[in-house]
Formats: structure tokens, sequence, C-alpha cells
């Protein structure tokens, strides 16, 4: 049996979900939407509080990378915070797209906060290898 302690205010599923297993890092995250279209791609990412100077998107090797950074410290104005909730820091997230996609096929904006990319869709150009028959003695 599990004790719970008696508080009016006390909700157990609440509590359940500040744990730091479930919290840690949620601020950090970009939330992705990735929707697909009859020939491309359009990933929305947000990241509130950033400015676009700060977004790097790079294509390398099939993954396309976003990388953002964002600097709230205050120099002006020192003192001791009683909480802080806004990140200062840097996250990145990596999505395959393919050898075939190139830097100039993307389109990239930023507004809002949200990060829009748009992709075409590229199907990987494999070829198959030449048949090769064993002789039968």
């Amino acid at each position: 049996m599990m004790m719970i302690p008696r508080r009016h205010d006390f909700d157990l599923w609440d509590e359940m979900f500040r744990d730091p297993f479930f919290t840690e890092g949620e601020s950090k995250l970009m939330k992705t939407d990735i929707k697909e279209k009859k020939d491309r791609y359009l990933i929305d990412i947000d990241l509130p509080g950033y400015e676009k100077e700060g977004i790097k998107i790079e294509i390398q090797e099939g993954y396309l990378t976003v990388h953002a950074k964002v600097d709230k410290e205050d120099d002006k104005e020192k003192g001791k915070y009683v909480r802080k909730e806004r990140y200062t820091g840097e996250c990145s997230r990596s999505f395959y797209v393919g050898d075939n996609v190139k830097e100039e096929d993307i389109k990239a904006k930023f507004n809002n906060g949200t990060l829009t990319l748009e992709i075409p869709k590229k199907e990987d150009k494999k070829e198959l290898p030449e048949k090769r028959y064993i002789p039968i003695e």
C-alpha cells in the first residue's frame, strides 16, 4: 500500500509529472512538426526567445542540422536570482533528408519564434548491381 500525505492541494498526478524524469530538458527541446506534401516536406520548429541571427542550418552527408543559440544574460544589472526559468545556451536537432538534397534546394524562414523549412522530396538514386549468374557445371 502506498502512503500519500493528506494535503488539500496535493494531486498525485500533478506531483508525478513534476518529477525531474519528466521535466528535465523539457524547455530546451526544439519541438518539431514534420508535414509531408506531394513533392516536399515542411518542418516547423518552435524556437521561442531565439533570434534569427542565433540560428544556423547546415546540411552534411545527408543530414540537415539546425543549431540554435540564445544568450539572455543581462550584464547591466547584477543580482541574485530567486528563480530563473529562461533558457540560455545552445541546442540542435538533426534530420536525415538524403544525399541528393543540397543546400540550395532548402528554403527557410523564421517568423514569430517558429523556424519553417521546406525540403523537396528527392529520391536516393541507388543503382542496382548488374545481375551475375553463377555457371553450373
